[in-house]
């Protein structure tokens, strides 16, 4: 008789908290976490092009040592970072560790501007297509989840949803900006068919000679 009851008293509270958004909770905390998964694969998707960048850019420009080193340390750094994505302050963390990168990699292909020859190589190339593209599917990515965590995060607060966050720890999560990765795209064009400027001494005007 008490495992009938019991029984009956485990149906109802599950009836009780489907009525209440028990389900579309963790539905909706299962979207968060597949695209919190999107913006990962991306973001690994860009620390695996970078060696081969540096490689490329260290060929032709062996004396831009401090710029290759930022890009190489700041993808370490990233590497280095065990991010919880509902523990803001690690997230926080992985936040501006990607937003270094993102300044280290935006400086090293304005240094590639000064490297005509650099330019003009294929794989370089090749690799700034795929970096680009990459950097475009991190802000789609990134956008999404966004997305994902304001619509959790608002159906959580909603009555009668809080009351079953509540009693299931349901937790508003913390959301996901990274400043900088939009330089990545924003490299001044350089035109080296203009010619360059003159040297001071060119400009100057002739000095009179004594007695002339």
């Amino acid at each position: 008789m008490r495992l009938f009851a019991r029984a009956v008293l485990l149906m109802c509270l599950v009836a009780v908290l489907s009525s209440c958004g028990y389900n579309t909770i963790q539905q909706k905390d299962e979207a968060v976490k597949a695209s919190w998964s999107e913006v990962l694969n991306q973001y690994k998707r860009r620390a695996d092009l970078i060696p081969n960048l540096v490689k490329t850019v260290q060929g032709y420009a062996q004396q831009e040592r401090q710029v290759l080193t930022e890009v190489t340390n700041a993808r370490a750094r990233v590497g280095q970072i065990q991010v919880n994505a509902d523990d803001a302050a690690s997230l926080q963390q992985f936040s501006q560790a990607q937003g270094q990168l993102s300044s280290a990699l935006s400086r090293l292909l304005v240094v590639s501007e000064n490297y005509p020859n650099l330019k003009s190589d294929q794989s370089f190339r090749d690799l700034q297509a795929q970096l680009e593209g990459t950097e475009n599917r991190i802000t789609v990515a990134r956008g999404r989840y966004i997305q994902q965590v304001q619509d959790y995060n608002t159906y959580i607060r909603q009555f009668p949803q809080v009351l079953t966050a509540k009693v299931t720890g349901a937790k508003e999560k913390p959301n996901f900006t990274v400043a900088n990765e939009a330089q990545i795209s924003e490299a001044p064009q350089v035109d080296f068919s203009a010619p360059p400027p003159a040297s001071p001494q060119q400009q100057a005007p002739a000095q009179p000679q004594p007695g002339g």
